[in-house]
């Protein structure tokens, strides 16, 4: 499995370079990796199925005890199948699709491929932050694909839509799983559906989860990116929303189910939120005069269709969402790829332009309608089984699964419906309509769309071919189902039951709502003051429109250019977050004295007053110097408790302190600047005494807070046994932490490098300005240096 990840990682490397020198055959190429995929999973299933999922092993960073956990079970065999099946094949198609001239294919084909090996990670990893690490680098290679044309203003706000909300999504669904991991105790996502964790943060962490999956698979509200992503090439659209991206949310979904689909809100949260959205993609879906866009609102409709289907939590349901995902993958990519030969061959997607394509194109008309009709759950077809299993699921329980088959079947008629919209469009010659001139395309074009309509067909005829896949799948719900307590197998034929009667009254219902297309859009447009005002699209543009004007608004009020507003938010964010905590869970405790020799308290007394006297100077070299007292008292205090070498530390950085503050003053004017506010006088008091008051109840508690020996009794027993030395400092700065002094070593040296060569510039300016040769004027000079110091200094 890390070898068919690394195939993918390296042709996605090189195809940019091969782009440039074969051209669009570049897209041959990076099909091996798919495909060598696709033969791979082949030749495991047999072992898959049988109930022993394939499993590797890798350590990633010990450090944090991450591993590459990938396992190929019987749901990540199906994902495997339509991920890189499919993919192959819109590989192959786009060999065809794009002009060999075309800019930047090279480079397309390399984000496609790299893609697929992120989609392909997805669907196998067997741990929580590696299936995130895949999740995530699906939303930039999309952001990416979608994004390709970027001259395109449409094609610009398409790919950061879909960026903006899958990745947020994406975050949110990164706490679900850290609090889900911890709850569980490990991050093995096989462990985690084996031994479900229970507690009060596990409905939490759900919910966080399905909030990533519904902005992954475009469920209400979050669906307006998929529609929009239709700004991206054809084999794009066929890829990511018909066998990849959309179906990662629903991946998860079908996951997490068998473990979870019992917990708090689950249930309730999937089937509306799933309900909804087929039927408002249902409904939007048979408005739309554009073939891409009716087809991506007919994907937001099938995405909500599966997740009822796959989160509903019973094997029956489950079943019928696995097959529904296969049919869905082959379908919904041959009708996307049939739109793109359309588009290609005419020159419009417009239903309305387009008139009599069927008859000049009759191979993609047959191939296109087999898919529609599958769509739609008409027999013999794959999709047909899928809608029958669905509707046999929820039929024949309590009064929330018939509410349930109620939104369902409502949806399956819209469904019905756009599906004899999207033929009649795309194929049918139009009264009054010119018939449009089409060219014919080649073999090669062709052949991808016909091998997956044609296996809709075939499966669908043929169910026993597909049925030991979605089984594998459902047996991960160990209750069997039936009447008679035997597992349901696919079939066409189940006799005359209920759920084939309504099967037959949802295409009929759908055929008369196409029929009656007019009223239909008469209807709409009455409606569309009422639904236009809960548009989910405008609401992301307002909001997107909010967050620009508070952060504009936060950044004028924030970023004012005074250093001391910064220094005074930096300290009062220390004092609020941290100092809160501090206040209210711990307390301060044991023998406290204010000294330990009377001389403390006059050193102290000392420092305290310079304190207050350098707060109070006017002058800025009077406050440099008891500035100095202040830094020379704390280190008279080292001395008479006992740290010499630390007292002498301080004593060489404040000497050098005073230095580097005598230079800059040169510089500065010698009074501070009369703050004309009382009231920003108090409050720099304020915040200074909140400050004192956070580091020294800091320093109390931390000194009380240890739990363990210090580390300095360790130093001492091994200083002269292991560093041959009585001076336990010394042995420290040069055995024990030997590294560290060599690194700090070498960070002062590189600044007296610096140092040394800034001064060394600044004689070689002087000297040729001397001579009339220099670029930087005295008057010049003294400016830099005084800016400088206003930066650094109130």
């Amino acid at each position: 499995m890390l070898v068919l990840l690394a195939l993918h990682l390296v042709l996605a490397l090189v195809a940019p370079a091969a782009g440039a020198r074969i051209g669009r055959r570049v897209f041959l190429l990076v099909a091996l990796a798919p495909a060598a995929t696709t033969v791979w999973a082949a030749t495991q299933a047999a072992a898959v199925l049988d109930g022993r999922p394939v499993s590797f092993a890798a350590a990633w960073v010990p450090g944090l005890d991450l591993t590459l956990d990938l396992r190929l079970d019987a749901l990540a065999l199906l994902m495997v199948t339509l991920v890189s099946g499919v993919g192959t094949l819109v590989f192959l198609y786009c060999a065809s699709y794009f002009p060999s001239e075309q800019r930047g294919l090279g480079r397309f084909a390399g984000v496609l491929t790299g893609f697929a090996g992120a989609m392909l990670g997805l669907v196998l990893a067997d741990d929580l932050i590696l299936l995130y690490v895949f999740w995530e680098l699906t939303s930039v290679t999309s952001y990416l694909l979608i994004g390709f044309d970027d001259e395109q203003e449409e094609s610009r706000r398409a790919a950061q839509q879909a960026l903006v909300v899958t990745t947020l999504g994406g975050l949110v669904m990164l706490l679900g799983l850290i609090l889900l991991g911890q709850a569980a105790g490990t991050s093995s996502l096989s462990a985690i559906l084996a031994e479900p964790p229970t507690g009060g943060t596990v409905p939490v962490a759900l919910l966080l989860i399905l909030v990533g999956a519904f902005t992954k698979s475009a469920q209400i509200p979050f669906h307006p990116w998929l529609p929009a992503a239709m700004a991206a090439p054809t084999p794009v659209s066929a890829y990511l929303h018909a066998a990849a991206m959309v179906k990662a949310g629903v991946y998860l979904v079908a996951r997490l189910a068998p473990a979870f689909a019992l917990v708090g809100p689950w249930r309730p949260v999937v089937l509306t939120v799933g309900l909804l959205t087929m039927i408002v993609g249902g409904w939007r879906a048979l408005r739309q005069t554009d073939l891409k866009r009716l087809l991506a609102f007919g994907t937001v409709s099938q995405l909500g269709f599966l997740f009822v289907l796959l989160g509903a939590g019973t094997r029956e349901a489950a079943l019928a969402g696995a097959v529904l995902l296969l049919a869905h993958g082959l379908f919904k990519s041959t009708l996307f790829l049939t739109v793109g030969i359309i588009d290609h061959e005419t020159g419009t997607r417009d239903l309305r332009l387009l008139s009599g394509v069927g008859a000049r194109l009759p191979v993609l008309a047959v191939v296109a309608t087999l898919a529609a009709l599958s769509m739609a759950g008409v027999p013999p077809l794959l999709g047909f089984i899928s809608k029958e299993a669905a509707y046999e699921a929820f039929l024949h329980g309590g009064l929330g699964d018939r509410l349930v088959f109620a939104g369902l079947f409502v949806g399956s008629v819209l469904t019905a419906a756009y599906s004899a919209r999207f033929v009649w469009g795309a194929f049918a010659g139009k009264p009054g309509c010119a018939p449009t001139p089409t060219h014919t395309p080649r073999p090669g074009f062709l052949a991808p769309v016909v091998v997956l309509g044609v296996a809709g067909l075939a499966v669908g005829l043929l169910p026993v071919l597909a049925d030991p896949l979605v089984q594998g799948y459902a047996a991960s719900y160990d209750v069997p189902v039936g009447p008679e307590g035997k597992v349901e197998h696919l079939a066409l034929w189940h006799g005359l039951t209920p759920a084939l009667g309504f099967s037959v009254l949802t295409l009929l219902l759908g055929a008369a709502l196409f029929a009656g297309r007019e009223r239909v859009r008469e209807v709409q447009r009455r409606l569309s003051p009422v639904l236009g005002a809960v548009d989910a699209d405008r609401s992301y543009d307002a909001t997107l429109v909010g967050l620009d004007r508070v952060a504009l608004r936060s950044t004028v009020a924030v970023q004012t250019g005074s250093l001391p507003v910064y220094l005074g938010m930096v300290l009062l964010t220390l004092v609020l977050l941290p100092g809160t905590g501090l206040l209210v869970g711990t307390r301060v405790t044991g023998d406290l004295h204010a000294y330990d020799r009377p001389l403390q308290a006059v050193v102290a007394l000392v420092v305290a007053v310079a304190a207050v006297v350098t707060a109070r100077a006017s002058r800025r070299f009077t406050a440099v110097l008891y500035l100095g007292a202040v830094g020379y008292g704390i280190a008279v205090l080292f001395v008479l408790q006992g740290g010499p070498d630390l007292a002498l530390t301080q004593f060489l950085v404040e000497t050098l302190a005073l230095v580097i503050f005598v230079f800059v003053l040169r510089r500065l004017p010698a009074t501070f600047s009369p703050s004309p506010f009382r009231i920003s006088q108090g409050i720099r008091l304020a915040v200074a005494l909140s400050v004192g008051a956070f580091v020294t109840i800091a320093t109390l508690v931390s000194s009380q807070a240890r739990t363990a020996p210090p580390a300095s009794q360790d130093y001492l027993d091994r200083a002269l046994s292991e560093g041959g030395g009585s001076n336990v400092v010394n042995v420290v700065l040069v055995d024990f932490r030997g590294f560290d002094t060599l690194g700090e070593i070498t960070v002062l040296a590189v600044a007296a490098m610096g140092i040394a060569s800034l001064v060394q510039a600044g004689r070689g300016r002087r000297a040729k300005q001397g001579t009339g040769e220099s670029a930087l004027t005295a008057a010049e000079e003294p400016a830099m240096e005084t800016a400088a110091a206003a930066k650094v200094l109130p």
